[in-house]
Order: structure tokens, then C-alpha cells, then sequence
């Protein structure tokens, strides 16, 4: 039985080979075919990566529009910030499973942002921003995503005990102020947050320890 079907398929196979072979002109629009649909998938993609350039090129928020966002929307935000301050990675990883990591990219200098964000619909008049909130981010942002720089960012209030945790573990703060400042598109965030780390030195720099 498995031999007969076998045996129908191969005589099928060569039936439309031949068939092919006196008909040329069919593999012929197959090609055509075949290329305009590569060429249709390369101009959509170029639309699409066009659109994202725009979209981040010259970028402002006001701290109104920032308000009125929804949380996936503001993490949106951050990442289209991040980009037009020259990021050429930032990415969205907000979500379910994130670690702590809202959005995460490279700066031009090669440090890597990892960024949490804290949205509050009521602006100043939300929750603040606490020391737990904190101790998460601190918890993963360099051990579990190599972070160089370890952000959090609200459109809120941020708590004095937060403040001062965030001090003691080199944690930077983006609150209200500062997000309305950066938002402004002025300039970039890494030149707005004070001390930032320098960047790591090539990996082929760096002094490898002494097996001894």
C-alpha cells in the first residue's frame, strides 16, 4: 500500500516536471511572482523602520500627554525617548516576567539603560514611589540584566526613604521634574541624571584576573 502511493507520487512528481519543462512561460511568472512579493516585504519593512525613525526624530511630550497615558503606553514612551537620545537597541520589555525591566538600550557610548517604569494616572496626586518599588529594580537591574545605568522612571512622587536608598545603591531617579525635562527633548538623558558611570572599556581591555 505504501509502495503504491509512493510509486503515484513519484509518476505525479515527473508528470509535473515535464509539464513545467513545455510550459516555461509558467516558471517564468513564478519568479515574477516570487520577486515582487520579496520586493513588496523589503518596501514594507523599510516603511515600517522609516515610520520608527520619524516617529522618534524631533520626539516631545508634555507632561499632560504623559499623564493621560496608559502604563503600556508610557513604557511606549520611554523606549521612543530613548531612541531619539540615540539608543540604537531600546526596546519594550515591560510585561509579565519582565525582572523589573520596563525598557532596556545601549547609549552612543555603549552603557546599558535598564529602566523601570512607575506610571500614575494622577500624576503628583498618585502613590508615590517607594523604597520596595526600589529594591526590586535593585535586586535585578545588574545582577539579572547587566545594567550599566539603573533607572526609575514615574510621572509622580518619589518617597525621601526611596530617595536615599536609591543614593546608597547607585540607583537613578527620574520623577516628575525630571521626566517633564527630558520629555522637553532639550537634551539627552544621560547628559540630565548627575554621575552617571562612564562607559565600560572594551571587553579585549579589560585586565583579566590573575590565575595565580
Amino acid at each position: 500500500m505504501t509502495f503504491g502511493v509512493l510509486a503515484v507520487a513519484v509518476l505525479l512528481a515527473v508528470r509535473a516536471v515535464q509539464w513545467l519543462a513545455a510550459h516555461g512561460w509558467v516558471l517564468v511568472v513564478l519568479g515574477l511572482l516570487a520577486l515582487s512579493a520579496a520586493a513588496g516585504w523589503c518596501y514594507a519593512r523599510a516603511r515600517r523602520t522609516r515610520a520608527a525613525r520619524l516617529r522618534t526624530q524631533g520626539l516631545t511630550y508634555s507632561i499632560e500627554q504623559i499623564d493621560a497615558m496608559h502604563h503600556s503606553a508610557f513604557e511606549i514612551a520611554i523606549r521612543d525617548l530613548l531612541a531619539r537620545d540615540g539608543s540604537r537597541d531600546a526596546l519594550r520589555c515591560g510585561g509579565w516576567g519582565d525582572l523589573g525591566a520596563d525598557v532596556k538600550g545601549h547609549d552612543p557610548l555603549g552603557r546599558l539603560w535598564v529602566i523601570q517604569c512607575k506610571h500614575r494616572g494622577a500624576g503628583l496626586n498618585g502613590s508615590a514611589v517607594g523604597t520596595p518599588d526600589l529594591q526590586t529594580l535593585n535586586g535585578t537591574g545588574r545582577p539579572v540584566h547587566r545594567g550599566d545605568v539603573v533607572v526609575m522612571v514615574t510621572n509622580g512622587r518619589v518617597t525621601q526613604p526611596a530617595r536615599a536608598f536609591a543614593r546608597q545603591q547607585r540607583l537613578h531617579l527620574v520623577d516628575r521634574r525630571v521626566l517633564q525635562q527630558w520629555a522637553r527633548g532639550a537634551r539627552p538623558l544621560w547628559e540630565i541624571l548627575p554621575a552617571v558611570p562612564p562607559p565600560r572599556p572594551p571587553a579585549r581591555l579589560r585586565r583579566r584576573p590573575d590565575p595565580g
